[in-house]
């Protein structure tokens, strides 16, 4: 990849597909909902505590590496989006696993089928498969195979939006059982509607606000 993206980056550009696949009702994001889902617990590694400051920075630096703008959604409140399908013309099966990717970092092609169903549903690990082929092929590539560590039965993906990824050798822990990936990955999504709730109170009140502050003007 040519574009180098530093971690604040990788997680906002990584936020911004995932709402964008999973919950398109509540897409584009404002700058509060966005930091909100930079920073959420579930579907994350690792877990962030990113402030608005932080999310702003690397909002401009992706405009400026034109991989995200300023919606012409936004009404009264400012809100913000990828250009990824644009700029790379990919498809939701190939925006579904680099959401994964930029998320969580590198994992195998088991976990990416589970964890990425929320976006994109995969009918088997060979569909997975294909669509790592698609980006590994591009010219750049986007994705890489990364050696298969000591003590893993399988090898692992990773993006490329940040460089080629230094793998550590001391995680010789055998991958988690399928059934464990499942109950994991609906207790993420469990979390992730807490999220969504907890950001849409916030968006509410600080519409509420907004309102009065406007109807303030009139008095």
């Amino acid at each position: 990849m040519e574009t180098i993206l530093n971690d604040t980056e990788v997680r906002v550009l990584g936020a911004l597909v995932e709402k964008e696949l999973a919950t398109p009702e509540y897409y584009p994001l404002t700058l509060n909902a966005l930091t909100t889902a930079c920073n959420q617990k579930s579907n994350r590694e690792p877990v962030l505590n990113l402030d608005e400051t932080d999310v702003v920075r690397a909002l401009d630096s992706l405009k400026f590496k034109q991989l995200a703008l300023l919606s012409a959604e936004g009404g009264r409140v400012p809100k913000y989006r990828h250009t990824l399908a644009e700029k790379l013309r990919l498809s939701p099966a190939e925006l579904a696993v680099l959401a994964e990717l930029l998320l969580r970092g590198p994992q195998t092609v088991g976990e990416l089928r589970t964890r990425a169903d929320r976006m994109h549903p995969f009918p088997d690990l060979a569909s997975v498969e294909a669509v790592l082929e698609e980006l590994q092929a591009r010219t750049p590539p986007l994705v890489a195979r990364l050696p298969r560590q000591p003590g893993r039965k399988e090898a692992r993906h990773a993006h490329l939006f940040a460089g080629v990824p230094e793998e550590t050798q001391d995680d010789a822990s055998p991958p988690p059982e399928p059934a464990r990936l499942r109950v994991a990955a609906e207790n993420d999504r469990i979390a992730l509607l807490e999220e969504e709730i907890a950001a849409l109170r916030a968006e509410v009140a600080e519409l509420r606000r907004m309102m009065k502050e406007f109807a303030a003007q009139f008095e």
